[in-house]
């Protein structure tokens, strides 16, 4: 059992308070065309808004793929969980099979990358809240690289081709940290159109040349690979930065960011 790790500090331990607030961030108008996204991950209050916009639009699936970066330097390069993961609205299982299938390549399977990771287990309420009978891949990237990246992406696909399952890929990401307010949203700007573009070594060539402080930059071009694969073309659904609730002098930046086929 992976237990929450940052209930009570990203969102609230008690589930009536929780249900509450994804309530107000959540308007479900689910569409069958998104087959991944980008959703930010930082304390609701703050990212809250901008992560229910991307997940109101996400169809029901059979298995949701959370690719988040590592914060903590724990575990191996790219760590896949396998345990069953539970917050305060209740308990989500690994797909062990869609798990099996994937080539592991550069995947492997590890616990310990997940246990105090906070930016896959933010997702997993907005899912509970919107979905049901569903369960999830999470895969944890310390390595962010291209080349890293391309070979998730691929992993995935490799899984979803010998499964069937019907799947969405969420990318967990934050955008530029703690610049000021207008600092941030024309940095973000920047990344965000090289996102939109859908040309992946453009986007890398970007994040490169700003040495820009993007959290999850490699899960960010996993979704974009897996998406390329499915034709499918990228549209901004909501941008927000902290400076919106707390100090604009120091802003954390959100982009929500959905994949339609």
């Amino acid at each position: 059992m992976r237990r929450p790790a940052v209930a009570g500090q990203f969102y609230p331990s008690r589930k009536e308070e929780l249900e509450k607030m994804l309530r107000k961030f959540l308007e479900l108008k689910k569409d069958g065309r998104v087959i991944a996204c980008i959703s930010p991950h930082a304390g609701y209050i703050y990212s809250g808004k901008t992560a229910g916009k991307v997940h109101s639009l996400l169809p029901d699936a059979e298995t949701f793929v959370i690719v988040c970066p590592n914060h903590t330097g724990y575990g191996l390069p790219v760590a896949v969980s396998t345990q069953t993961w539970k917050t305060p609205l209740g308990e989500v299982e690994s797909d062990i099979e869609f798990i099996k299938a994937m080539p592991k390549k550069i995947v492997a399977e590890d616990e310990l990358a997940h246990v105090e990771e906070h930016s896959a287990e933010v997702q997993i309420p907005f899912l509970q809240f919107a979905h049901k009978n569903f369960r999830i891949v999470v895969i944890c990237m310390r390595l962010q690289d291209e080349d890293t990246a391309r070979d998730v992406a691929e992993e995935i696909i490799e899984a979803e081709n010998r499964t069937k399952r019907k799947i969405v890929v969420i990318a967990s990401s934050d955008m530029h940290h703690y610049l000021s307010d207008a600092e941030c949203r024309k940095r973000d700007r920047e990344i965000i159109d090289a996102i939109l573009s859908m040309d992946i070594a453009k986007y890398y060539a970007k994040i490169y040349e700003m040495d820009a402080s993007v959290c999850g930059y490699g899960p960010i071009a996993v979704a974009m690979s897996y998406a390329r694969h499915r034709n499918a073309k990228a549209e901004l659904v909501d941008y927000s930065t902290s400076g919106e609730v707390a100090d604009k002098n120091f802003v954390v930046g959100y982009a929500g960011i959905v994949f339609r086929a």
